[in-house]
């Protein structure tokens, strides 16, 4: 996968995230709880700060291109699919089984930030 197309990915989500913010604020507001609806902004904001993260690779794959970005973005993407996806999952359903995903998004991201500084640093 090209950098353009990894930081297109990024922008994409990013504005997915957008969209989910303003729908869980305005338009899901009244049918959640305070909880639940906390649920789901901290699954906006961790979409949203790895959406950018997913932009920096790509631009930064484009520059100075490395498998290892690649696969760090791979771990970054899944782990927003995993946590953010999760948490909209728990908040908006009472599918309990979600919760054990939640914590493997958190530890995809991990291991994607855990690579591009291991990539960064070998630059170095």
């Amino acid at each position: 996968m090209t950098g353009r197309k990894i930081a297109a990915v990024g922008c994409m989500v990013a504005g997915v995230a957008v969209a989910l913010g303003a729908f869980a604020a305005h338009g899901l507001k009244a049918q959640l709880t305070p909880y639940e609806l906390s649920i789901v902004e901290k699954g906006v904001q961790y979409q949203f700060w790895h959406a950018l993260a997913l932009i920096g690779l790509g631009l930064w794959q484009d520059v100075a291109p490395k498998r290892s970005l690649v696969v760090a973005s791979c771990f970054i993407g899944v782990g927003i699919l995993c946590f953010s996806c999760s948490l909209y999952g728990l908040a908006l359903t009472d599918w309990r089984w979600l919760w054990p995903i939640t914590p493997l998004g958190g530890t995809s991201f991990l291991i994607g930030w855990g690579i591009a500084a291991w990539s960064l640093w070998r630059k170095a």
